[in-house]
């Protein structure tokens, strides 16, 4: 009942029209009473009596009842079909919607074929209940209630024999119920399994090729598909076994009419048309209860498939806009500075890594500090090199100017204002970022390079793509820049869809550029051209690079090293090689000293 009225409550505006549509239901249902009674009367006033005054007049009362209840089905089933639809395109909005802004750690927990699951099938199961079980029910509780009030109002002795064997009815009915509930729960989490592979397996089809897996992939799915299967089938021989004795009790009404029935009419406390009544209307108590179990099986179904939707309905949000926050100036000088600044993972090891383009979280151990007291600035327009081994806390530096994580201690300021005083939408929008794990969209190679840049003109795209040395390579394609790049850039090699990230980041214009070990699959000489090309932008802005390759640093005004979430060394690159420690190690090792 509780996932009823969670639904109930998600019909929303559309909610009138859903409760008309049940109305019509309702009517139409009971209408099926009228013509047995006219029925009763058409044999006992007109045909046995020889009566033909008001055969006209009953047979034309009885096509328009079908009529009109034919009219009532009909608009019934099209307001069931609009208000169920309108309901599962809302609550799918409202479910994506959510997703824009959970928590980092949220996601983390869901794998995609896990929430694609929920987005569809379940959304579908939801639907299936409002457009079909709820007048399904309706229907069978209407007919089921006027069929007794009638067959009541014409022999309550033979109603009273008919109605002996609705509480064996209930009884399989709950026993079903009992054993078919928690077997949908469990058929949900095999399909979620099974989804959620063959997602991962196409986002993975590079790596399986590579390691030439497909044969475990195959056993795999294999494994799943054949776990769906067979709990599908151990659903289904429940059902079957129950739906014996509710057909055979159901079917049991028929031979009581027609047994006591025939006594009753033999003995004169019946007529013929009262017998014939009750012949022709048994269907309409045997119906309802023989529909009762597959209705509490689309139930339970909607029950586990609710309880998956209402999971994800309402998660956890990110990190939120302070209510009195406001929108970045649209001219941010680029000024950086980081006071004292520490961050603590949670238990679990977790620092919020990023989805997309956002780099993976450095790798810790337990729940120490990810950052220790981190200060440095970045003057407007300046370059400044982070430098570290993995885990060493330089893309959690990433991921606190573009708030993706809140610092435990200390402050993140941009042109000397606190970030968290903006709201994420205007701070994230003047910032680029281009990283090593480039995840691009199936859309054109303009459309990529334009995403962050909404109604980008033609000729600044490509002035982007000079910049990024993507032009060469676009250019040679069929298409040019109206080429469809796949997947995650399928077709293109990494050092191509990184210079892709890159122009992306550029296309924004953006007053700080983060570039997270952006160039390490491109060439010497391909790094060189656009160290020279981010010389000399025509827009100012702040650049931050992160990288393990000291060439990618040519030019900073400071370079910072990092181990264990604490700057150990910062300078320009003389001074560093000077001071003879982490830095200078890496300098030699690099050049083969």
């Amino acid at each position: 009942m509780r996932y009823l009225l969670w639904a109930w409550n998600h019909i929303g505006p559309k909610r009138p029209l859903f409760v008309l549509g049940l109305c019509a239901a309702a009517v139409s249902s009971a209408m099926l009473v009228v013509n047995p009674m006219l029925s009763a009367r058409l044999i006992d006033e007109v045909i046995v009596p020889q009566n033909t005054a008001l055969l006209l007049p009953l047979l034309g009362t009885m096509f328009a009842v079908q009529v009109g209840r034919l009219l009532l089905r009909y608009g019934m089933i099209m307001l069931m079909e609009t208000t169920s639809t309108s309901m599962l395109t809302a609550v799918r909005r409202r479910l994506y919607d959510g997703l824009q802004n959970v928590s980092l750690m949220f996601l983390r927990r869901f794998p995609t074929g896990n929430l694609m699951t929920r987005m569809t099938s379940d959304l579908e199961r939801m639907r299936h209940m409002a457009a079909w079980v709820s007048y399904q029910i309706v229907d069978s509780v209407t007919i089921f209630v006027s069929a007794l009030v009638f067959l009541l109002f014409v022999h309550v002795p033979l109603t009273l024999c008919l109605a002996v064997v609705t509480p064996f009815i209930l009884m399989v009915s709950r026993l079903f119920v009992g054993r078919i509930r928690a077997r949908f729960v469990l058929l949900r989490q095999k399909l979620t399994e099974l989804s959620t592979t063959v997602s991962e397996n196409i986002d993975g089809n590079r790596v399986v090729k590579a390691f030439a897996r497909e044969p475990h992939e195959i056993d795999k799915f294999e494994t799943y598909n054949a776990a769906f299967r067979d709990t599908s089938v151990e659903n289904a021989l429940i059902a079957a076994k129950y739906q014996p004795a509710l057909e055979g009790f159901s079917q049991a009404l028929a031979v009581i009419t027609l047994a006591a029935g025939g006594i009753f009419l033999i003995r004169g406390e019946m007529t013929a048309g009262q017998y014939l009544a009750f012949s022709s209307f048994t269907w309409a108590l045997a119906n309802p209860l023989r529909m009762l179990g597959l209705l509490l099986a689309d139930i339970q179904a909607f029950n586990a498939a609710a309880a998956m939707i209402e999971e994800i309905y309402d998660p956890e949000r990110g990190i939120k806009d302070k209510p009195d926050a406001v929108r970045a100036p649209e001219m941010l000088r680029g000024e950086v500075e980081f006071r004292n600044v520490s961050y603590r993972a949670d238990e679990d090891g977790d620092a919020g890594a990023a989805r997309g383009e956002v780099a993976c979280v450095d790798v810790h151990a337990g729940d120490r500090d990810v950052l220790s007291g981190v200060s440095f600035k970045v003057n407007a327009g300046e370059t400044i090199g982070i430098l570290g081994a993995t885990g060493a806390g330089k893309t959690t530096v990433v991921n606190m100017l573009l708030r993706f994580l809140q610092p435990s201690s200390g402050e993140v300021l941009i042109d000397g204002r606190n970030i968290a005083e903006w709201t994420l939408s205007s701070l994230r929008s003047r910032i680029g970022l281009a990283s090593q794990d480039v995840f691009l969209f199936s859309d054109t190679v303009s459309a990529n390079i334009a995403y962050g840049a909404e109604g980008l003109s033609r000729e600044e795209i490509v002035k982007r793509a000079v910049d990024a040395d993507v032009a060469g390579f676009v250019e040679a394609m069929e298409y040019g820049y109206d080429t469809l790049v796949g997947e995650r850039g399928v077709g293109l090699s990494g050092g191509q869809k990184q210079r892709l990230s890159l122009a992306r980041a550029l296309a924004v214009r953006p007053a700080l550029l983060i570039l997270d070990d952006t160039t390490s699959a491109v060439d010497s000489e391909t790094e060189q051209y656009i160290q020279e090309r981010l010389r000399n932008l025509d827009f100012p802005c702040t650049k931050i690079i992160i990288a393990q390759r000291l060439s990618s640093f040519c030019g900073a005004s400071q370079i910072l090293v990092m181990d264990r979430g604490k700057i150990i060394e910062r300078g320009t690159h003389e001074e560093l090689l000077g001071n003879n420690g982490f830095y200078r190690k890496i300098w030699d090792l690099q050049n083969g000293r």
